[in-house]
This record gives structure tokens, C-alpha cells and sequence, in this order.
């Protein structure tokens, strides 16, 4: 069967996981969780320069200079993240309706994420602390027949970043911090790809012909649905930077302060499994689909290896707080993200694959073109009685995609805002709980994808959706200081 004039086109194994680690500094933009601190979230994360106890880590690391004494803070935050689709529509590399379902969730109900931060004060200009938290465990899924599987059919990824932080107080009024940030990643995704992208009409009739004389239905080769594939890939790395902050009591009322998240490099590493699905997929696999391209084979064997190097983002953050009166606190924050390190990633492969316009590629290239990007939180606090504090806040936070052609389908992100309320509770002595609750309005968005551009290994048709997002968050936090 070498003689058959067989082109398909690959799965991009390791973009999902490169768009989203690309997302993680954003503070809630793209599939993340947005708050590391239940503090923090009843504010809308508008609190950062409050140092309010030792998950000033995450936002702050100059604010464990402010903290009376050692502690330890341990946080669960429940998401339910709500990303559905509707009128989904694709085509086919060389034309002809995609076939499957055409709407549904894709995403979990609820996902959970603990973090947990430590703070011991050396003395009182110096405390370390160390703080671990989880920016991303999100997963998407679409159905295996979804109209969309040859785009991007499911994501899995986790990420835990551990960050060991020195704060100094330099000054009776200024403080600096400065942790370096150890960070992992672990991903998973799955992705269908058409093995008949190589073939236009005619080369695909004349397959047929072959074919029927080995028992294949005419009618069974020229469903394009039947030379169907996938690939499942798991990936992970780590990868290494570091965070500044610095705050300045301006009076006994005025609080001001500003942080630094750096890039983080990762050199990512997977695994792509292949499996044929379709009946004319599974009757070619092991005689000219699964065999390298040395041997005259397309190159897509049952396991191989796929890399690419990225950038995360860096961002930066200015932060007040106001004591209005003896029981009132003002909260403000203003958080850059580059974006736009995620113009452009090229993901490289182990073998050679044939393209749907006849050349050879172990390239897939993706250009999403993001933005860079702002979010504004303002909120408050308010002293109800000497052991419950009551908390609210309010944000926007942009997205980094620009338009529907540039949106992902596993990333069909928009402008969020969020609304956010909470109360912190005293008891006994040197204990504290944080209960907070966040509803996140996401854009309704619209996703349109082109036909890939053919000289990669890519094989997706053009496709189309509209999906309905927001997310609510749940968060409990318990602060024991001794």
C-alpha cells in the first residue's frame, strides 16, 4: 500500500499546554484560577499591599516584614468554572461538512486548589517565608465526536509553584522583598487529526477504487470521518524565576507598595501517542501511516517525542491601601501583564510528517498575536466588631486575545469582571479564618478559526463556535499565628 498517495497532517501536541502556561501571570485572564489567597479574593485581589497575613507571599513578598509574628496560612479555593459552546461548525482540509456534536460544557463542575504560605520573623527588620500555590488545574473537554476535534479536543494542566522569599525592612517606612520562583508544570491533551488532508478529490476516488478491492466500501474511503486519528500527549518541565515587591507607609494612613513577577523560560518535553480510529485509518496504520518517513512511511508512529521553548509573561504591579477610619480600609490595584511574549511558539517534532500540500514538516507553527494586558481591582474592609471583619471588591480584567480569528478553542477567553465579597473571623488567640465567594462575568465570546495553512503539519479544516463563559469561586483560608 506505499503506492498510495497518503498526506496527513499532525497534531500539535504541546500548544494547549504553551497557551496556557502563557496565561499563568495574568491574575485571572485565560484558564486560571486568579487568586492564590482567600484574603486577597474577598477584595476582588485589590489588597495587595494590606499584608494582612503570610499569603502576602504571593502578592507581595516585601509585605511579611508587617506581620506581627510567625505564621502559617493554608487556603482551598473550589472553582466552578462554566465554558459551554454552541453552533459549532467545521469543515474538512479539502471541503465537505465535519459531522459530530455541535455544542456542550467543557469544563469540570468543580475543580479544586490549595496553597499554603509560612512566614518566620528573624528578627524585626528581617522574615523569610515560603509559599506554595497552584495557578493553574483546569481542564477542558469536548466530546470525541465534537465538530471541533480537529482543532483541540481536551487540555488537562497543573501547575505548583514553590517560592522561597527574603523581606527586609529597610526603613521604619519602606520594606523590600525578593523570592525566586520554582515552577512545574504537568500537562495532558488529546487531539484528532485527518489523515486524508494530503488527498484532494480525485486522488481520494482513485484510493477508493484501490481499497474496495480489499473489502473497504467505496462509499467507506471517500467518508473523509473514516481516515480519523488522535493523539494523546503528555508533557512537563520546570521552569525557574523570580518576584520583587517593595511598600511604603506614607503616614499612619497611607500605604503604597509595587511588585515584580519575572519571565520563566520552560524547555517542554512530551510524549504523543498515536492511535488510528477510522476503519481506512486503521486498515493503512501499520503498512504506510505508522511507519517513519525513511522507510516510505508518513511518519506517525505509535510514540514520539515533541519539544518547544516559551516565554511566560512577565508582569508588574502597583498597590495602595487607605486607612479611612479606625474600622474602614480602601483597597486599590493595578496589574501589567506582556502578553504579547505569545505572538508566536514553534512546536518541533520528532519525525518528519508529510503536509496536506505535499511537502515534509516537523514544524507546526501557532501565531496567536496576544495583547498585553491591564486589570483594575478596587475594594475594601470593614471592622463590624472586634472578631469579623466584613470584605468586598470589584475588578476588570482584560483578556489578551484580540478577536475571534485569534482565539483558541480550548482558550475561548473575554474580558472578565469580577464581584467579590468575603469575611474574616478572629478566634481564640492567633486564629483566623477567611470565607470568600467571587462571581467572574466573562464575555460571551465568538471563536473562528481558518483552515491551516498547509505547509505545517497541521490538517484542520475551517471551524466556528460561540461560547458562554463565567465562574464562580468558593474560598476558605485558616491563618494561625504563634
Amino acid at each position: 500500500m506505499s503506492h498510495f498517495h497518503i498526506r496527513r497532517a499532525q497534531i500539535k501536541p504541546l500548544i494547549v499546554l504553551l497557551s496556557a502556561l502563557f496565561a499563568q501571570h495574568a491574575a485571572a485572564s485565560g484558564y486560571h484560577f486568579g487568586t492564590q489567597s482567600v484574603t486577597a479574593q474577598s477584595t476582588a485581589n485589590s489588597s495587595s499591599a494590606e499584608a494582612n497575613n503570610a499569603s502576602t507571599i504571593f502578592a507581595n513578598p516585601a509585605g511579611l516584614t508587617y506581620l506581627p509574628n510567625h505564621q502559617i496560612s493554608g487556603t482551598v479555593n473550589l472553582v466552578a468554572p462554566h465554558i459551554k459552546y454552541s453552533d459549532g461548525q467545521a469543515e474538512y482540509y479539502r471541503g465537505g461538512e465535519v459531522k459530530g456534536s455541535n455544542s456542550g460544557k467543557i469544563t469540570k463542575d468543580v475543580v479544586p486548589a490549595p496553597h499554603i504560605y509560612g512566614a518566620y520573623k528573624v528578627n524585626d527588620r528581617v522574615t523569610v517565608g515560603m509559599g506554595m500555590f497552584i495557578p493553574f488545574a483546569s481542564e477542558t473537554e469536548y466530546k470525541e465526536d465534537s465538530v471541533l476535534r480537529y482543532n483541540m479536543n481536551k487540555l488537562g494542566l497543573t501547575t505548583v509553584a514553590l517560592e522561597p522569599v527574603v523581606s527586609f525592612k529597610a526603613t521604619d517606612k519602606h520594606s523590600v522583598g525578593v523570592g525566586l520562583v520554582a515552577q512545574y508544570s504537568k500537562a495532558k491533551l488529546r487531539k484528532y487529526a485527518d489523515w486524508s488532508a494530503g488527498s484532494p478529490a480525485p486522488v481520494l476516488n482513485g484510493m477508493a477504487a484501490v481499497l474496495e478491492q480489499r473489502g473497504i466500501p467505496q462509499s467507506v474511503t471517500l467518508d473523509r470521518a473514516n481516515w480519523q486519528g488522535h493523539g494523546n500527549v503528555k508533557g512537563d518541565d520546570w521552569g525557574f524565576g523570580y518576584h520583587l515587591g517593595w511598600l511604603y507607609d506614607i503616614n499612619d494612613h497611607a500605604r503604597v507598595g509595587a511588585s515584580y513577577r519575572s519571565k520563566v523560560t520552560h524547555n517542554l518535553k512530551g510524549t504523543a501517542e498515536w492511535v488510528a480510529d477510522g476503519v481506512v485509518a486503521k486498515a493503512l496504520y501499520n503498512q504506510v501511516i505508522g511507519l517513519p518517513a525513511s522507510q516510505g512511511g508518513r511518519g506517525y508512529l505509535p510514540s514520539e517525542s515533541a519539544s518547544v521553548k516559551i516565554i511566560t509573561p512577565e508582569s508588574a504591579s502597583v498597590h495602595g491601601m487607605y486607612k479611612a477610619t479606625d474600622k474602614l480600609n480602601l483597597f486599590g490595584d493595578v496589574t501589567w501583564t506582556r502578553h504579547s511574549r505569545f505572538n508566536r511558539a514553534d512546536v518541533i517534532y520528532e519525525n518528519e510528517k508529510a503536509t496536506p500540500e505535499g511537502g515534509t514538516s516537523a514544524l507546526t507553527t501557532i501565531n496567536p498575536n496576544w495583547r498585553d494586558t491591564f486589570k483594575v481591582a478596587v475594594g475594601g474592609s470593614y471592622q463590624l466588631s472586634h472578631p469579623l471583619q466584613i470584605r468586598a471588591g470589584i475588578a476588570f480584567d482584560q483578556s489578551p486575545v484580540r478577536s475571534a480569528k485569534e482565539r483558541l478553542n480550548t482558550l475561548p477567553d473575554g474580558n472578565r469582571i469580577w464581584f467579590s465579597t468575603g469575611v474574616k473571623y478572629d478566634f481564640k488567640k492567633g486564629h483566623s479564618l477567611d470565607l470568600a465567594y467571587t462571581h467572574i462575568h466573562i464575555n460571551d465570546t465568538r471563536y473562528e478559526s481558518g483552515r491551516a495553512i498547509g505547509s505545517d503539519s497541521d490538517s484542520k479544516g475551517a471551524s466556528s463556535a460561540k461560547f458562554n463563559n463565567y465562574a464562580n469561586i468558593l474560598g476558605l483560608q485558616y491563618t494561625y499565628q504563634f
